[in-house]
C-alpha cells in the first residue's frame, strides 16, 4: 500500500505533467437557454427598454424595436450580441445587457422503476448517472441494463440513447454516460 503523502505528490505530478502537455480539462459548457428560462434584459439610458422576458415554448423571445427571435440554443452572451444588433438601426451603440434570471426550463425527466420517478429542475448540466442518483436509485425490479434516455431534437424527431448502468459503473462504455438537455427523459424499465 503506498504512503498517502506519495500517493498525493503522485497525483499532482500527474496533473502538472498534463497541464504541462496541452491536457487541461475545460470547464463546463457554456448553458443554452430553454423554454421556460426567465430573463432580464436591460438597455442603458433607456427607461423604456427594461422588461423581463420569458423564453417561449416554440424557443422565442421578443422585445422592443428588436422583434421576436430565437433565444432557445443560445447562450446568454449570444442572445445579448443579438438584441444589439437588432437595435442598432434604433439606438446609437446600444448598450445591452442580458441575464439569466430563473432557469425554470433546465429540468429533465426520470421515469420508470426508480424509487422517486419525477421532473427534476437542474441547476447545471447533469449525466446519466447523476439524474438516476436525483431519483433515488433503482427499485428492486429495475432492468439496470436495459436504460435509455428519450431526446427531442428541435425538428421533432426523437433520438434514443442507450445506457448500460453495469458497463459504467464498472468503468467500461462511459460515453453512454451523456450529459442531458434540457427536457431529456430517462427511462428505467
Amino acid at each position: 500500500m503506498l504512503n498517502p503523502l506519495v500517493l498525493m505528490l503522485f497525483t499532482l505530478l500527474s496533473v502538472a505533467t498534463s497541464v504541462a502537455q496541452g491536457g487541461e480539462s475545460k470547464g463546463p459548457p457554456p448553458y443554452l437557454l430553454a423554454p421556460g428560462d426567465v430573463l432580464e434584459i436591460s438597455v442603458w439610458q433607456e427607461e423604456n427598454l427594461q422588461r423581463q422576458s420569458l423564453v417561449a415554448p416554440d424557443g422565442m423571445i421578443s422585445f422592443p424595436l428588436a422583434g421576436t427571435f430565437k433565444a432557445a440554443g443560445r447562450t446568454v452572451a449570444q442572445v445579448q450580441e443579438e438584441l444589439k444588433k437588432r437595435l442598432s438601426p434604433y439606438l446609437a451603440d446600444p448598450v445591452v445587457t442580458v441575464a439569466l434570471l430563473n432557469n425554470s426550463g433546465n429540468v429533465v425527466f426520470v421515469i420508470g422503476k426508480v424509487n422517486k420517478p419525477g421532473e427534476f429542475p437542474v441547476q447545471r448540466r447533469i449525466d446519466v448517472l447523476q439524474a438516476l442518483s436525483m431519483a433515488g436509485g433503482f427499485t428492486p425490479f429495475a432492468d439496470k441494463d436495459d436504460i435509455i434516455v428519450l431526446r427531442r431534437s428541435e425538428d421533432g424527431k426523437q433520438q434514443v440513447f442507450k445506457f448500460d448502468y453495469s458497463d459504467v459503473s464498472s468503468g467500461e462504455s462511459l460515453e453512454q454516460n451523456i450529459v442531458l438537455l434540457p427536457g431529456d427523459t430517462v427511462v428505467v424499465p
